[in-house]
């Protein structure tokens, strides 16, 4: 009997020790996720290894490749999500008989996120080397950013030949709004003290995205991989920072709580479905989506009919979308143990959000009312920006009010750590007075911008002031001014200033003026312009 274990104990080790090597990869050792979970992961970035033999393992049915999003990981497709529990698509993948591979990109490093141009030329030589392990094409189910990172590695770097059909999940193809506020003249201290503003945020802005889709889109090579597309509507849990991201883009229309619908669709692409149920952070989950993508991932053959329409909106289209908004924005640094003061008009009442954002937990917050009714930290809902957040690791408190007192409110804040810094969000449940046309893409000759009433906007009196503020890729304040417009004008023109180099440049347009009573008001307008030659 023992002379029986002793065997038994040294085939385990002689299976357990014995490598498996690919004929195709040299010296390639490829780790296989044991049980659902693998027992220790490794975040080095290039690392790539493959879930379990499904016991129905079909080889008929191409392997998927599963690449996370901003800041993610791996496990981000079989550990915790951030709001709904254990992400199940590991599990559906391999119950229906797929061969599945995750892959770890610079992200899963924990310094940040990288631009889709760094992950993606990372992402397309590890593609190669999966391609010869397997000797066939595989499929990509991406979230997020990393649709983007998958775009670049097959369009840029040459990978489309590895791999035949691509399903993103909320992708923000075009960009989003909520990383232009985050490279924002007001945001730019939170940020920065977050370690937030980072090459993979400052790519997801509208105007990077533009200037990434006039190159992607326009080389052939986008159109040899065939790409479906599915969002959400749900802004998640109350309260949430996903709630607070919806909040913050319904202005630009429906959204998952950190990208817009529009913008997760593209105009050669395959849009497979828009579901209210889903938000940015359930989207990837295999009980919610997998039956649904699953028909896509069956071959690698490009040339399979769709079985919806593909989406119709073009990037001119998508260049040309005005912005709105009824927000007032604030921000700047917070010092040790000194109160700031900021103070924000309502000149009606109306159903009213403020989210105070701060770098600490411990930050004393105050809103003061114009009759001098005091809210303070325990009146508000407080949370913390997590996973993809662009405001990650920031406090959120958020103060709602079911109708704001007309008048001037302050906000008193002080900060107990040397090193802190906040953002003021205030979001109105009314009409936008003004919109924004300019379009995301301009020329550098050619900055201009045209501020216009909205056919709903209530009657002013007095001039408006405007004031502009350009910031570049590195934060520095290329150009601030001052302009004022007699409120008889429909639309306010202007242009941005001192815009010397083509890049991308971030706008925040900081607007005051008086209602037809000669109550005051402010409203602030970001958007992020890819400014070319």
């Amino acid at each position: 009997m023992r002379l029986m274990r002793r065997c038994v104990a040294l085939l385990i080790v002689f299976f357990i020790m014995a490598p498996t090597i690919s004929t195709n990869v040299q010296a390639e050792v490829v780790k296989e996720l044991g049980k659902g979970f693998p027992d220790t992961e490794v975040f080095t970035p290039g690392e790539w290894f493959l879930g379990q033999k499904p016991a129905n393992y079909d080889e008929n049915k191409p392997p998927i490749l599963f690449v996370q999003g901003r800041n993610g990981n791996a496990d981000s497709w079989y550990g915790k999500t951030v709001y709904h529990d254990i992400n199940d698509m590991y599990d559906y993948a391999l119950k229906a008989g797929y061969q599945t591979v995750f892959i770890q990109l610079y992200d899963a490093a924990g310094k940040g996120s990288a631009s889709q141009w760094d992950n993606g030329k990372l992402l397309a030589q590890k593609l190669e080397e999966i391609y010869n392990y397997f000797g066939k094409k595989v499929n990509i189910v991406a979230h997020s950013k990393g649709g983007i990172d998958t775009q670049a590695a097959l369009v840029e770097y040459g990978a489309n030949r590895f791999v035949g059909n691509v399903i993103t999940l909320a992708t923000p193809h075009h960009g989003s709004n909520l990383a232009d506020l985050s490279y924002s003249w007001w945001a730019g201290w939170l940020a920065s003290i977050l370690g937030q503003k980072d090459d993979g945020t400052y790519s997801l802005q509208i105007g990077e995205m533009a200037k990434f889709r006039s190159i992607i889109d326009n080389n052939p090579a986008a159109k040899l991989n065939r790409y479906y597309t599915a969002t959400g509507t749900s802004w998640g849990p109350t309260f949430s920072a996903l709630s607070m991201g919806g909040l913050y883009l319904s202005s630009y229309g429906s959204n998952d709580g950190l990208v817009n619908e529009w913008s997760a669709k593209l105009s050669y692409g395959t849009h497979l479905f828009t579901d209210s149920r889903f938000d940015h952070d359930n989207i990837r989950k295999g009980s919610a989506v997998f039956a649904r993508i699953e028909p896509y991932l069956r071959t690698t053959n490009v040339g399979l009919p769709a079985l919806v329409a593909s989406s119709t909106s073009s990037n001119e289209d998508l260049e040309q979308l005005n912005t709105t908004s009824n927000q007032n924005i604030l921000g700047g640094e917070l010092p040790q143990n000194q109160w700031i003061e900021q103070s924000i008009s309502v000149d009606k009442k109306a159903e009213g959000i403020v989210s105070v954002l701060t770098a600490s937990s411990d930050v004393e917050v105050q809103m003061v009312s114009p009759k001098g009714k005091i809210y303070a930290n325990k009146d508000s809902a407080i949370t913390t920006g997590e996973g993809e957040s662009f405001f990650n690791g920031a406090t959120i408190r958020t103060f709602k009010f079911d109708k704001l007192e007309v008048g001037e409110w302050k906000i008193k804040m002080i900060a107990k750590q040397s090193k802190d810094a906040y953002l003021v969000v205030s979001d109105y449940k009314d009409d936008a007075p003004f919109v924004l046309r300019m379009p995301t893409k301009v020329k550098i000759n050619q900055p201009e911008y045209k501020l216009k009433k909205s056919p709903v906007a209530p009657e002013m009196k007095g001039d408006l002031s405007i004031t502009v503020r350009v910031v570049n890729k590195e934060g520095k304040l290329v150009s601030e001014f001052n302009e004022l417009q007699n409120v008889n004008t429909n639309t306010f023109t202007g242009a941005l200033k001192d815009i010397k180099q083509p890049g991308v440049y971030n706008v925040t347009m900081d607007i005051k003026g008086m209602n037809k009573e000669g109550k005051p008001y402010n409203r602030t307008i970001v958007k992020s312009v890819y400014v070319e030659k």
